[in-house]
């Protein structure tokens, strides 16, 4: 497992210039314990705003300032921005062995129904998305609008197994965990369809493996263990009573593309999808623009553009 060489970290210094862009925007970080167990990390809006509720929740490649700055900047000019960390990832925490993407999803009703929010939209990539579902499941009168983002609510064992193989890797948790520099490029390639350089320094990528990684590492090998999806042959999704957006990038090999439309025909009735040409697994970091376009229509309708 790496460590920490030097005082001086450069994630360090990128993550404060991240959270500067989410209080630029008037959003400020807080914490809450809901409940004896669990204290969630959040960020929302200083001061109480009537603009329709709207949810982000990041996947495992961080905690959610490294993942969703590029749509706070956009989006909190229209929404009230509620942006937690799940659990285990930030500053948000629990004691509870619970581990699933479902505690997960219970947790951050908890949190909304705690600050008041009623009615709200939720936003959700990869790991994510696991969660918006079935928050939007659990409660289909509170839960208004749903956007999933390169996230295979219906992977199955088989293809759990397929992408172990097609990333050369042992273990599942070598993808989304990596331990070594080895296993960090790879996940790198992975994600983004923009070419990385060939060489990345070593002691860049331990530094992110000891600031993004490393940091409640167990209990996030446990969440990853805890998921209920792609562990079994036969996919089992309940349908969805809300109007739903899946967005997928073209070219993920994580999540591949046919996942997205299949998951297209077992989640509902409403459901548009719109695939993003030159895009892997994070759309909404390769080309933000054209994401935040297509949320946009979709949570607005056709009759408001950015």
């Amino acid at each position: 497992m790496a460590t920490s060489s030097s005082c001086f970290s450069l994630v360090s210094m990128f993550e404060s210039y991240l959270k500067n862009t989410f209080t630029s925007t008037g959003l400020t970080p807080k914490s809450i314990d809901i409940d004896s167990d669990t204290t969630l990390h959040y960020w929302s809006p200083k001061q109480p705003s009537k603009l329709p509720p709207l949810v982000l929740l990041h996947g495992f490649g961080g905690h959610s300032v490294w993942q969703w700055s590029k749509q706070v900047q956009c989006l909190s000019s229209h929404f009230t921005l509620y942006v937690p960390d799940l659990i285990f990832f930030g500053k948000s925490i629990t004691k509870s062995p619970e581990r699933s993407e479902v505690f997960q999803a219970v947790s951050m009703g908890k949190l909304l129904e705690l600050l008041g929010v009623a009615r709200y939209s939720v936003l959700g990539t990869s790991y994510g998305g696991f969660v918006a579902y079935h928050m939007a499941r659990l409660w289909p009168d509170r839960v208004e609008k749903v956007v999933i983002v390169n996230s295979a609510i219906n992977l199955r064992r088989k293809d759990s197994e397929e992408l172990m193989k097609k990333a050369k890797i042992e273990k599942i948790e070598s993808l989304f965990m990596p331990d070594s520099p080895a296993e960090l490029r790879t996940c790198l390639r992975l994600i983004n369809h923009k070419r990385f350089p060939i060489y990345i320094p070593e002691f860049l990528l331990n530094d992110v493996l000891n600031k993004l990684c490393n940091e409640n590492r167990k209990e996030k090998l446990e969440l990853l263990r805890g998921t209920t999806v792609g562990k079994e042959d036969i996919v089992s999704i309940l349908p969805l009573q809300q109007e739903i957006l899946i967005v997928w990038g073209e070219d993920d090999p994580i999540f591949p593309l046919e996942k997205g439309y299949d998951l297209k025909e077992l989640i509902g009735d409403k459901v548009t999808m719109k695939v993003m040409l030159k895009a892997s697994h994070t759309p909404q970091s390769e080309n933000p623009k054209l994401f935040n376009g297509i949320v946009m229509k979709f949570l607005f309708g056709s009759t408001k553009a950015i």
